[in-house]
């Protein structure tokens, strides 16, 4: 008897991205929460403060004064906007017409609202900069309204991902040796801990057997935290801190900024942000009581962890079962824990090694972001894209670990994809832009991992550099280094509202994620790769095969500018092709072969039905 999934194909390939107009977005009814895998999911990123304004008089976080005071200033690109978590509720029904069915946002926590040295300054409305891990920050609303967009997201059957900080705080403690030293990283072995300021200063936490031996009893013999620099924190921020213990300078590395190699990559100040000593059982104990409140008190969903290669393997290896316990316990079975593992390399070598070394379970895909970027441009052959899929096997777990890796094209350190687009590709003209910019989100629709779009990507937008210049408002911008941009698609500016659900690149998310979440070949399906063209841009061909169901599905993307018509091998189990996405052959060119035929930058998924 055949696989048929024909009900499948019938639904969508009549209105392909490449056939006819694109089917009319609508929310997709996924399967319940509590029997979904962290393989099945669609996720967006949003940073609240950019996405709707939902109660304006939060704007100022109830803080007096000026904008270096509060942080408001909706024309400063580096300050708060006025997006909060009320806004974010009352667009749920835009977020999900997207296929949507987790929701990853920047983190809300109170965070210290402006710092920087004078003419530096800028805010804290992206949320790395906590002062208070049990608070949401006033300009986003108050945990009650945090509260309320769980309940609203799970009311639809989406989850609610939080961005979490366990590296640092917010900039609080100085040195008094800081400014003439230019907080320049001291190592342990030119500043032990044993020695005040260095080899040479007096005795100091006398006993203290490393940082390496993690006994409470040895740490408890750490008193003295001027090793390295002398730390201090001014008068009016002594208590700034929630909770309490994380006032006490003792529990950081204090040996100044991180210059991203080496040691200094672990215990190095990141930017000047105050880095925990993470090695400290203190330390670990209350990270773990912090994030296990979030779990037990609002039933999210999942943590995507900030800077997570900066901190030692063994603190994940005690923090990451507790969280998969307190969530287990609350009766989230497949509570989804990524981190952030930052490289700029089509590779997956790093983010292997630190999974490997910490036991976090997943991690971002920044290899497959770096791999789609060249490809979907043109400037490296679809060889460098199988050549990353094929090190899927060095994942702990191999290539089933793949699976639920959250795969991105750009974000809000980096940039957004359609800039890369349109450096990479040296060509400005809107057509070509447009559908690069679409076989590049197919490519994370189609391919092995769990797609995650970076808001805004949706209505066109490009952005002129990274980190602030990729933090565009969705509500009418005030920036004008925003609202100067010519978007994707579109003769919109960020000037303007931009939740457009007729927008090209909305619809075609909305299709790929419907079409993705109808088949199980494109959630849980192991890769092979079939055909690509190793010099030049060209074909890419991908089969993936879902072992429970036993649907096998033939992903097609074409690179380049001209259109192609390729032989392609596929398995021999194949009786039959029927169309998913895009133009499919009517029928097998020969046992164990298809023909593919793609416009320029085209793409298509095919059904192979078997007979088993």
């Amino acid at each position: 008897m055949k696989r048929i999934f024909g009900s499948v194909a019938a639904a969508l390939c009549a209105g392909t991205a490449l056939a006819g107009e694109p089917i009319a977005p609508g929310p997709v009814s996924p399967t319940p929460i509590a029997e979904r895998g962290v393989e099945d999911e669609v996720i967006y990123f949003v940073l609240p403060d950019r996405f709707e304004n939902g109660d304006k008089t939060n704007d100022r976080g109830g803080i007096a004064g000026s904008p270096f005071d509060h942080g408001f200033d909706p024309a400063q690109k580096g300050f708060y906007h006025g997006g909060d978590l009320k806004g974010l509720t009352q667009r749920l029904d835009y977020i999900q017409g997207m296929g949507v069915t987790a929701i990853w946002f920047a983190p809300i926590f109170k965070n210290k609202p402006v710092q920087g040295r004078p003419g530096e300054e800028s805010a804290g409305y992206h949320g790395y900069w906590v002062t208070d891990f049990t608070s949401v920050d006033p300009h986003f609303g108050t945990n009650a309204e945090f509260k309320a967009f769980v309940d609203a997201a799970h009311a639809r059957g989406m989850k609610v991902y939080m961005d979490i900080i366990t590296n640092h705080t917010a900039d609080v403690i100085d040195y008094a040796e800081g400014e003439a030293e230019g907080y320049a990283y001291r190592s342990k072995g030119e500043y032990p801990f044993s020695r005040r300021g260095g080899p040479d200063g007096a005795a100091i936490n006398a006993g203290f057997a490393g940082d390496d031996n993690a006994n409470p009893a040895n740490w408890a013999r750490l008193t003295d935290p001027t090793f390295a620099y002398t730390p201090i924190i001014p008068e009016a921020e002594r208590n700034v801190k929630v909770p309490a213990w994380l006032n006490d300078t003792s529990l950081y590395h204090n040996r100044g900024n991180s210059h991203w190699i080496g040691e200094s990559s672990v215990y190095g100040d990141f930017s000047g942000l105050d880095d925990l000593a993470t090695e400290n059982p203190i330390v670990v104990a209350g990270m773990i009581d912090i994030f296990g409140s979030w779990i037990d008190d609002y039933g999210i969903d999942g943590f995507r962890i900030d800077t997570a290669k900066h901190v030692n393997p063994e603190f994940w290896q005690a923090f990451v079962p507790a969280m998969l316990a307190r969530a287990e316990a609350k009766g989230i079975d497949h509570f989804h824990i990524f981190g952030e593992i930052a490289f700029e390399e089509p590779a997956a070598t790093l983010a292997a090694q630190v999974m490997a070394q910490s036991g976090l379970p997943y991690a971002l895909d920044m290899g497959f972001a770096k791999a789609a970027q060249l490809v979907a441009s043109g400037k490296a052959p679809p060889r460098m894209m199988a050549e990353f899929l094929a090190q899927d096997a060095i994942y702990p777990g191999g290539p089933t670990t793949a699976l639920g890796l959250p795969t991105f094209l750009g974000n809000h350190d980096f940039g957004r994809f359609s800039m890369f687009v349109r450096q990479m590709s040296g060509s400005d003209g809107a057509d070509e832009l447009l559908a690069r910019v679409k076989l590049g989100h197919a490519m994370m629709f189609l391919l092995r991992g769990v797609p995650t779009v970076y808001y805004g990507d949706e209505q066109g937008f490009i952005s002129d550099g990274n980190d602030q210049l990729a933090r565009e408002d969705m509500f009418p911008s005030k920036v004008a280094a925003y609202n100067d941009n010519a978007l994707v698609g579109t003769t919109a500016t960020t000037a303007e509202s931009n939740f457009d659900p007729t927008h090209p690149l909305y619809r075609l998310m909305a299709q790929l994620a419907q079409a993705r979440t109808a088949t199980p070949a494109l959630r849980r399906g192991l890769s092979e790769v079939r055909a690509f063209e190793e010099a030049a841009p060209g074909l890419l061909a991908v089969e993936r095969h879902d072992p429970e169901t036993g649907q096998r599905v033939l992903l097609a993307f074409n690179t380049g500018p001209s259109a192609l018509s390729q032989n392609v091998e596929v398995s021999y189990r194949a009786a039959a092709v029927t169309p998913l996405l895009g133009a499919c052959p009517a029928a097998l060119a020969a046992p164990g072969a298809v023909t593919i035929t793609l416009p320029p930058f085209g793409f298509s998924a095919c059904f192979l039905e078997t007979d088993d």
